[in-house]
């Protein structure tokens, strides 16, 4: 099943001498549970792609379809929900709140459309996040590994159809970037959710099953992951 399309995206920056094409009609698609990393020195325009399919900028010209809905088609307002309820955000930065514990983070998006935790659902993530004796901790508290565990958890909750992550492992120890990559990993595995993923780092695209290269805008994809 397709969960992820995206037709001849384009999106430039600048005028005259300054203008920059940071992407030249990108097209690709990905099928649920499917695990994709982005590789791409910096200023290649890997994060303008996940900002574009996320929602987060808008492409001067193109498509992006998840679940077969067109984002950009989308009326403000209505994308924002979507956006919400279908697509699972992990940032270098963890952006947790600070005054909120690990669950009342995890569950945070959740509480933006109303909607009641599934304790049954926030009890599984915990365990998995290896977060069970962390779960009224403050993030303060915790270290940089466990708060990015959070920021999965936070991604995962709402069953999200597509999880967008922007170098997840970025600020973070050779262990806890393991651990974040196995996570990753059981996400598109066990809960059959599609990951895309982007890193400047090709040893960790040892557990995507496509990776894709970007250079000066232009979306190559290279397969499986290399050795």
């Amino acid at each position: 099943m397709e969960i992820l399309k995206v037709e001849k995206l384009r999106k430039v920056y600048g005028s005259g001498e300054a203008r920059v094409e940071a992407l030249k009609d990108v097209s690709f698609s990905m099928q649920r549970g499917e695990f994709g990393a982005v590789v791409g020195v910096s200023g290649s325009g890997k994060s303008t792609l996940l900002n574009c399919i996320g929602g987060l900028d808008r492409a001067d010209s193109g498509k992006v379809f998840i679940n077969d809905r067109d984002l950009f088609a989308m009326g403000e307002n209505e994308r924002t929900v979507f956006r919400r309820q279908n697509i699972g955000f992990i940032f270098q930065a963890f952006h947790l709140i600070p005054e909120l514990d690990v669950e009342q983070n995890i569950m945070f998006p959740l509480l933006l459309d109303y909607r009641k935790p599934d304790r049954e659902r926030m009890e599984e993530l915990l365990e998995v996040l290896g977060l069970e004796n962390r779960r009224k901790h403050l993030p303060g508290q915790l270290s940089g590994g466990q708060q990015q565990r959070v920021a999965i958890g936070r991604a995962l909750i709402a069953r999200p159809a597509l999880v967008l992550a922007d170098e997840p492992t970025g600020n973070l120890d050779s262990q806890s970037s393991q651990d974040v990559m196995d996570l990753l990993r059981r996400a598109s595995e066990y809960y059959q959710q599609t990951v895309l993923m982007i890193t400047h780092n090709m040893n960790l695209t040892f557990l995507a099953d496509r990776v894709f290269r970007v250079t000066d805008g232009v979306l190559k994809e290279l397969g499986g992951a290399e050795e």
